[in-house]
């Protein structure tokens, strides 16, 4: 990308942006529907987050205006850029994590080789997170990603809880029996869940004791319910995932003496949060996926070839069948404005999400407990109540549910919010991935229409083959999935100009190009599905 493109896209950022101001909370119009540049997709944004957030600054006549980052020549306005590799490295690196799950964890042989995460954050704070774990009182492991809208509080929550409704639901009565015993009589509780996390993970620890009464209350269900061997891992997923929205829900309605737990509360329930999570126990692969985020499989065919297969679909408004599910839970007097603009009522992007309790509590709930003494203005609050809110709730957390059975040729899975999705199709992500693992890069066949080609024509091709040849940058696969998807130019190469130009953006700006970028990448023992299906006297296809 030349510095004269580069240019040229500060100037259509600066002339073509356009911000409603509201009160404390702004929202994005589309960029022109003709914005684009190789790998710089136009975003398909969310609600965005307070002027503070977004580095926005409000003048003396309260109009939101952008920093000055350009100098002024003769001809035109040229970017500065002092962003060197070294630099560059060191902010991609960041925030990566590697890690190697042992052969066996203590009951079984574990699936799981490793994983690979990292973030790359676009808003400010990030507004992503992720989560991983082994269940330690059941079977598997857990992965998730959240991608948060309208602050980063609701994804921080769920990050944290998320693991411990799922792996509750998943545990025989017994065991849930043992655990209510010691914390009757104040005795040492086993633990659940042994965490993965990456060095600057965040942590609430002021609403631990809130989090804990809640989930308390949820194995205490579920030992009435007299299950003996707990749940299905399907039915834990979902079940998890809804009691959980519903606790966030409470839990900014009922009034709390600590004033900090108090503002957390709300602050969570207002935000918003999607979140895609798998469960690996052995050959089996559960998926939940509520929003946008997506899980896809690497999967290495019997001719080399490899392929991808989507184990989730995109809860949004360019998926037509949820599009119509939306529309059939309201009336039909509604049809035109239930979504508007590709949104939610015109706001909101994903149609699935935690939180986001302005899209599912009616406007006489919204305004007694907004009204009850809260500082919406230090809490980044702004409670704007959408047209046509006629028949709530618009929004619901259910999770779409998927079961795959792990076959040999599974070879990774990529789980990812959709800042990566915006810049990388399935197959890419695929191809990167397994370029990386693999060591080889793929040469695409010519095609017939490109046999007989002129000089100049020959060129690119040959251009191509040379970006195919680059060894990646990064031991980390997530990283090399996150440089490429900003980085790369049209034949598939490695960018500096590029890369430097996507990181060096302010933050004003760089939201309005990409999103906060989270990856996570778990490679399968193949060796032990193989074996399995080999004991078990089972085909795989």
């Amino acid at each position: 990308m030349s510095s004269t493109v580069l240019c040229w896209i500060l100037r259509r950022v600066k002339n073509e942006v356009v911000c409603l101001r509201g009160q404390h909370r702004l929202y994005s119009r589309c960029l022109s529907p003709n914005h684009s540049s190789s790998k710089v997709k136009r975003k398909r944004m969310k609600l965005l987050s307070s002027p503070s957030q977004t580095g926005l600054s409000r003048t003396d006549n309260s109009v939101f205006s952008m920093r000055k980052v350009f100098r002024h020549s003769s001809t035109e306005e040229e970017l500065q850029f002092q962003l060197t590799p070294v630099q560059i490295n060191r902010i991609l690196r960041a925030n990566e994590q590697s890690v190697k799950i042992p052969e066996f964890d203590g009951k079984n042989l574990n699936p799981v080789l490793k994983f690979e995460s990292n973030q790359l954050p676009a808003n400010s704070p990030n507004e992503d997170r992720r989560s991983a774990a082994t269940c330690l009182q059941t079977k598997g492991m857990l992965f998730g990603v959240f991608d948060g809208h309208a602050g980063y509080a609701c994804a921080q929550a769920v990050s944290e809880r998320l693991f411990y409704y799922i792996t509750v639901a998943l545990m025989s009565q017994k065991n849930l029996e043992e655990i209510e015993f010691a914390m009757e009589h104040m005795k040492p509780v086993l633990p659940i869940l042994q965490w993965y996390k990456p060095i600057n993970d965040y942590i609430y620890r002021k609403p631990a004791s809130l989090y804990l009464d809640h989930l308390r209350v949820f194995w205490q269900e579920l030992i009435d319910h007299d299950n003996a061997e707990g749940m299905s891992t399907g039915d834990s997923l979902a079940y998890a995932f809804k009691r959980l929205d519903s606790d966030i829900s409470l839990e900014a309605q009922v009034p709390l003496d600590n004033d900090i737990m108090r503002n957390m509360a709300i602050q969570v329930a207002f935000a918003g949060s999607t979140a895609c999570v798998a469960h690996v126990d052995n050959i089996d692969l559960h998926v939940a996926n509520s929003g946008d985020c997506r899980a896809i499989l690497g999967v290495l065919e019997e001719d080399g070839c490899w392929s991808s297969l989507p184990l989730t679909h995109d809860h949004n408004a360019l998926n037509p069948s949820e599009l119509a599910r939306v529309r059939s839970e309201h009336p039909k007097s509604e049809e035109n404005t239930v979504v508007t603009g590709d949104r939610l009522l015109g706001l909101l992007m994903p149609l699935r999400a935690f939180g986001d309790v302005c899209f599912k509590w009616s406007k006489e709930l919204q305004q007694s407990i907004l009204e009850s003494g809260f500082d919406l203005e230090t809490l980044d609050i702004y409670h704007y109540a959408p047209p046509n809110y006629l028949s709530p709730p618009y929004l619901n957390v259910d999770p779409e549910l998927t079961y795959h059975k792990l076959r040999p040729q599974d070879k990774f899975l990529i789980l990812a919010t959709d800042g990566l999705w915006d810049m990388l199709s399935n197959d890419e992500a695929v191809r990167l991935v397994a370029e990386h693992l693999t060591g080889i890069h793929l040469e695409e066949p010519v095609a017939a229409s490109e046999r007989q080609v002129k000089l100049g024509q020959m060129h690119s091709l040959l251009l191509k083959c040379r970006a195919r040849a680059v060894p990646s940058h990064d031991p980390n696969v997530a990283t090399h999935l996150i440089r490429n998807s900003i980085g790369t130019n049209e034949y598939g190469e490695i960018e500096q100009v590029q890369l430097s130009a996507m990181m060096s953006l302010p933050e004003d700006l760089t939201r309005m190009y990409r999103d906060d970028i989270t990856v996570t990448v778990v490679y399968f023992n193949s060796d032990l599905i193989k074996a399995h299906y080999k004991e078990n006297n089972l085909r795989f296809l």
